[in-house]
Parts: structure tokens; sequence; C-alpha cells
């Protein structure tokens, strides 16, 4: 069987919200059961009757939860699947936008480090629980209403038209060892600002960082740096993360993140004879360590999430 075929798509919605320990054992009572159902209708155009057997069996979801025993009744089985999928949506995509906007909005009205987080916080749970409870609120009301049934949900409205793509691991491969390059590389620039000191002036060399990180801060960042590569290329030996994996690789980004977010709250980056030399003593603005402080933090914690997600599909 080809391996992006409309059955491995389906079959991978499902086993990837089952238990590890059941995954292949389901998988291939999935394959065979659509197989042989496919083959006792003598159809003409096998892909047709592959699409319409996978209609009947219905939204991945709520095969899996049969297959799990648990029970979609937070909004109910019939609407579950579409409600857990807006969620994600508002919670992935739109919350970090309006968490963002209020971060922004603070650092122009001027607002230091502890009033800044305290909001871009604060906008995070005022508007999580408000997306949630208002969704949640709007599903129950159209699941009791039969008038809106059909036109909002109809019981037929999942198709097989709605399984995304299978990942591919060569692409996520490829992901990792980029990731691995960059760190790799911004690991090798900040030595070698260092070294080379590579801003000139009229007393020689200068480098661009402030050597006074050398004594202390830079070595957890470094250190930080160089386990995160490492996990990128063990990752892309192995074709995807393990929570072990991600587990360590989380605390690697956390050794490189916390310490620098640290430094830059305390402007303690730049080296100050580099600002001196830099358009005559100008002076880094306090809104530009604010955000390349919350920058820094919100990646590292974005890239940690997604690694345990993939290692939990």
């Amino acid at each position: 069987m080809s391996a992006n075929t409309l059955t491995e798509r389906y079959v991978h919605e499902v086993v990837r919200r089952i238990p590890a320990d059941q995954r292949d054992d389901v998988a291939d009572e999935l394959r065979a059961a659509i197989a042989d159902t496919v083959e006792a209708r003598e159809a003409q155009e096998p892909a047709s009757a592959e699409r319409e057997v996978l209609t009947e069996m219905g939204d991945p979801i709520r095969l899996a939860a049969r297959y799990t025993g648990r029970p979609l009744s937070l909004v109910g089985p019939e609407y579950y699947p579409s409600y857990v999928r807006l969620l994600k949506i508002l919670l992935s995509a739109v919350l970090p936008v309006v968490a963002a906007a209020s971060v922004v909005a603070d650092v122009l009205d001027g607002g230091d480090i502890v009033s800044v987080l305290a909001g871009g916080i604060g906008a995070v749970i005022t508007v999580g629980t408000q997306m949630f409870a208002w969704l949640t609120i709007v599903f129950v009301l159209v699941e009791r209403s039969r008038t809106l049934e059909r036109s909002v949900h109809g019981p037929d409205a999942w198709t097989p038209d709605d399984l995304p793509d299978l990942p591919r691991p060569g692409r996520q491969d490829a992901a990792a060892y980029a990731s691995a390059a960059w760190n790799t590389l911004l690991l090798a620039l900040i030595v070698w600002q260092h070294v080379a000191e590579p801003y000139r002036t009229d007393r020689g060399g200068i480098p661009v960082l402030d050597p006074a990180l050398w004594s202390g801060w830079i070595w957890p960042i470094l250190a930080g740096l160089a386990g995160v590569v490492t996990f990128e290329l063990v990752r892309a030996a192995v074709h995807r993360w393990t929570v072990p994996l991600a587990a360590g690789c989380a605390v690697a980004e956390a050794l490189f993140a916390l310490p620098l977010a640290w430094v830059l709250y305390q402007h303690m980056f730049f080296n100050p004879e580099f600002l001196a030399a830099v358009n005559d003593g100008w002076t880094v603005p306090d809104s530009f360590y604010t955000i390349a402080m919350l920058g820094v933090l919100a990646v590292s914690a974005i890239d940690a999430v997604k690694r345990f997600r993939e290692a939990l599909d």
C-alpha cells in the first residue's frame, strides 16, 4: 500500500491518539478491515470505494475514542471533534497574537519588565479562559438546539477530504539538521566575536558582546546551545522525537534561554566599549532588551512544546 493513501492517512489519525503499545495491532486491524470492506464491494473504482468506506467509518477522533474507551462527553460525540479542532485553532493561533499585542502595547507605554510580564500573563489567562468558556457555551447550545443541527454541523459533515497528509520523516529530519546547523553557527559566532574582536577602532579591535560575560553567564548559554545541537542531531538520527529526547532538549533549551534572558534583562548583553564606539555612544533602548528577552523565552517555549507534541503523536 502506498505511503500516502487515504487509508494510511486515516489509520495514522486514529492510532496517533491511542496508547503506543496498542498502535501496531490497531493499525493492522484497521487496514485489514478497510481492505476487506473495499474488496467486498467489488467496485470498478477501488479509490471511490475506499473513500465511501472511510466516510462510513466516520471521524478518526471518534473512532480512536472508542478504541481507548474514553467518552467524548465534554460537548458530545457529535460535535466534540469540531469543538476540539476550533479550540486548538483559537488557543494556538489567536491567543498568542493577543498576548503579543498586549506585551508590545505595554512596552511602548514604557512599562517596566514586571508590568510587561504581568500584563502578558494576565492577557493569556483572561483571553484564554474567555475563549474556552464562550466556545464551550456555543457548542453546548448548538448541540441542544435541534433546529440548528443541520445548518451548523450535519451528521455526515466529516469526509476523507479532512484527513491531513501523513508526516514526512525526511522533511522533519531536514528541519532538525537545519536547527542544529543554526545553533552551531550561533555558538561559533559567539566564540568568534570574543576571540577575533571584529569591530575595529583606532585603539584596535573590540568584541561586540560584553567580555564580562565570559566570567560567568556565557558558559551556561554555550552549554545549552551545545546541548540543543546534540539533541537535534540525535533526533535526526532516530527520525523522531521521543519523550526522553524532548525532555533532555527542553533542559538544554532552558539552560540556554534562561541565562540569556537574565543577561538581556540586566542590560549586560553588549560590550559598553562597542556601544560607545557605535554612533558616538548610542544607547540601546530599554524596549529592545525587553522585547528580546520575551522573544527568547517565547521561542524556546514554543520549540519545547513542538518537540513534546511530536513525541506524543
